[in-house]
């Protein structure tokens, strides 16, 4: 019988494993971390469909091998040695969380990000990138390409513009042609100011004593902080 490439830990038959079993763990853990479709392991050892299925779950039950989710095709059971972890490629990777998307990492990435560039004004993909990894913002490893998803989604949901620097004034900082996020003057979930807090009458302690009329003791038109607001 030719043996299927694997480690040199499986060149010989484990003494627990039936000759199915065998090969069929063989050619589960020669897969490393993508594993291998039920439908490819029967095409492969040429072993009927109840006996592939048989072999899977006594090596299940043995703690040899584990279903995995492929989030590009959950109906196609794949299976793979418990030696690996799933690739990113089949995980879809930190944006998954047991093969489903991970909307409420994806919502505190968004409010992370979003601070960010407000403070900044002007943010990069690489600068956010960058500030999240010193900071250790969170817990598992971000790629650049995630950080630009965050920052397009930010983008489609209108919270901040993406433009190309001109390498002058507020874009200094960033060299000429460069595609970078600049704030749209607002954070997400903190309150707007009100018509009356953008002039002096909203937060004024004496707004109470003030009388419309010119001859009122407090008014409008003897208010020096009125006049100085609309002079500017």
């Amino acid at each position: 019988m030719s043996r299927l490439p694997g480690s040199s830990s499986l060149k010989r038959k484990r003494p627990d494993l039936t000759d199915g079993e065998d090969v069929v763990y063989k050619l589960i853990h020669s897969k490393e971390n993508m594993g291998i479709w039920i439908a490819d392991i029967k095409r492969e050892t040429k072993m009927p469909d109840n006996m592939v299925k048989k072999c899977i779950k006594s090596l299940q039950d043995k703690n040899l091998v584990k279903e995995v989710v492929n989030i590009q095709s959950r109906g196609k059971k794949r299976y793979m040695a418990v030696d690996f972890e799933p690739s990113k490629e089949l995980t879809g990777g930190d944006w998954y969380t047991d093969g489903k998307f991970d909307t409420d990492f994806i919502n505190a990435a968004k409010d992370v990000f979003l601070k960010y560039v407000f403070k900044q004004k002007v943010a990069t993909c690489d600068g956010v990138l960058e500030w999240t990894r010193k900071n250790a913002v969170f817990s598992v490893d971000v790629t650049a390409q995630q950080v630009e998803e965050i920052l397009r989604a930010l983008v489609l949901d209108d919270e901040i513009i993406e433009v190309e620097s001109t390498g002058k004034e507020e874009f200094a900082s960033v060299p000429k042609g460069k595609i970078c996020y600049k704030s749209k003057g607002g954070v997400r979930g903190e309150k707007k100011a009100g018509a009356m807090a953008s002039i002096p009458c909203g937060v004024c302690p004496r707004i109470i004593k003030c009388a419309p009329d010119a001859d009122g003791f407090i008014s409008p038109r003897t208010c020096d902080y009125f006049e100085k607001w609309l002079d500017f």
